[in-house]
């Protein structure tokens, strides 16, 4: 019998609470993350410098290069040798919208458990075992919770150790989508 994503509302579900639960006590009871950031030295000094530039909430580089052209310009060049270098990221100011930005990552977490159900449910027929639906919907959640750490540490001099963080809270989430999968997957 094929097996149709109305049919996994139930690990949907589960699977979505369980990883909002994990990731609310890695992050707040363990606390895995405490050090992911560090406070600059003069930070006063650098806040009002950006709060004289008002920049727009957005990312930015810096030092900023347009394209190929400008990054082999003597003035970029140098620029990148006396340093520093990097990105930052500006938010709009005031208190973090913390009800927004929870309801956005739970929308975030069904939207990967819907991705699962439907990997699943084209390659695995109703009946199949816990082990065989654990290992099809581990492998696709993991991959969409922790596959995108990695560039972040490439392309953006993340931390690794940050990023390893993220993989393994990618995994704990991955783990416990599989196993809500494998426990609820419709019977033949």
């Amino acid at each position: 019998m094929d097996v149709t994503l109305g049919m996994l509302w139930p690990p949907i579900l589960v699977s979505t609470v369980l990883v909002f639960i994990a990731s609310s006590l890695i992050w707040m009871v363990l606390r895995l993350h405490r050090n992911d950031w560090a406070k600059l030295p003069d930070e006063d000094a650098l806040i009002e410098a950006l709060r004289k530039q008002d920049p727009a909430p957005g990312e930015y580089s810096f030092p900023y290069a347009a394209g190929p052209e400008e990054w082999k310009s003597e003035e970029v060049q140098e620029k990148m040798k006396r340093g520093p270098a990097g990105f930052l990221t500006v938010v709009p100011p005031g208190l973090p919208n913390m009800a927004k930005n929870m309801g956005s990552w739970l929308l975030y977490i069904v939207v990967i458990s819907i991705f699962v159900a439907y990997v699943a449910s084209r390659t695995l027929p109703a009946g199949s075992d816990y082990l065989r639906v654990f290992q099809v919907a581990g492998t696709v959640a993991i991959l969409a919770y922790a596959g995108a750490a990695a560039p972040a540490a490439i392309w953006m001099g993340r931390k690794w150790s940050n990023v390893f963080k993220d993989i393994f809270d990618g995994i704990v989430y991955g783990l416990l989508t599989a196993g809500s999968f494998g426990w609820l997957w419709p019977a033949g």
